[in-house]
């Protein structure tokens, strides 16, 4: 039985490759695979835990702790077995090559993670605007980020557009956040009534802060209309700002009815000029 797990099978280089070290490697690797998770485990929720580390950083350190652990592992293995890496060296720099332009998209996106992880330009719980992608960010992985919008569409972006691109993050700082709803009245109003009554509309809706106060600015005279911007702040709606919007607007119209405000409609002012036209006779 001995014979026959120590028989040679065939050579790789130098190396007589046998079933016992087909087995011996089999082990080997199962045994690296279970440590390695158990000292990735052990790093991340008993002491990076104690150290208060965001847990996307800790998860990101512990994943590069068991890879190299997996590879120095893998190189002790081979040479225990009596297996020369170098007579490999030739076809591991062939594939290394294709590998590396290949994997050049995902070492970006694997550096970019990290860069996101330690720096924080955004994080979880963010409201953020990229491109035509605007919701809020639910988890931070190393290759990618998971953007869901308020139509419940989970959208994932390679990290390395959050690192190359001009990101909009709504809640950097913190939730309170401003919108400027802008309004029209007729040239018939008075500006200082129309300010009383939007500020009266703020001050009615539950989700306006009292906090910074709501404001009015006179924006513009426009072609047909006085226009104004009602500045309001909330952290309720921050994620959700057409409802926001919404409420705000069915409000105004509203109070602009109860008061017999006018909100006006393009006009234009047409002159006719006539000119005579001398009959010549013959």
């Amino acid at each position: 039985m001995w014979d026959v797990i120590v028989q040679p099978l065939f050579k790789l280089g130098e190396a007589e490759i046998s079933a016992g070290t087909i087995l011996y490697i089999i082990l080997a690797f199962i045994l690296l695979s279970f440590f390695s998770k158990r000292i990735k485990n052990l790093l991340v929720n008993r002491i990076l835990k104690r150290t208060g580390m965001d847990s996307g950083v800790s998860v990101t350190i512990g994943n590069v702790t068991r890879f190299f652990l997996v590879v120095l592992g893998t190189i002790i293995i081979m040479q225990s077995a009596g297996i020369n890496l170098s007579t490999l060296t030739v076809l591991f720099g062939a594939l290394g090559v294709g590998i590396g332009f290949g994997l050049q998209t995902v070492t970006d996106n694997f550096i970019s993670g990290i860069i996101i992880l330690f720096e924080k330009p955004i994080k979880v719980g963010d409201r953020i605007e990229l491109d035509d992608v605007s919701g809020n960010v639910t988890n931070i992985s190393i290759r990618a980020t998971t953007v869901q919008t308020n139509d419940n569409i989970s959208i994932i972006v390679p990290n390395s557009e959050f690192i190359s691109g001009r990101v909009i993050n709504w809640s950097h700082n913190d939730r309170n956040i401003r919108f400027r709803i802008p309004v029209g009245v007729s040239y018939n109003e008075d500006p200082k009534f129309i300010k009383k009554l939007l500020l009266e509309v703020a001050d009615e809706n539950e989700n306006v802060l009292d906090d910074p106060k709501p404001d009015v600015f006179f924006d513009e005279f426009a072609d047909s209309s006085l226009n104004f911007l009602l500045g309001v702040w909330t952290k309720s709606h921050t994620d959700r700002p057409a409802p926001f919007k919404s409420e705000l607007y069915f409000a105004i119209f509203e109070k602009f009815k109860e008061h017999n405000v006018e909100i006006p409609f393009p006009q234009r002012d047409l002159n006719i000029k006539t000119t005579p036209i001398e009959i010549m006779k013959c």
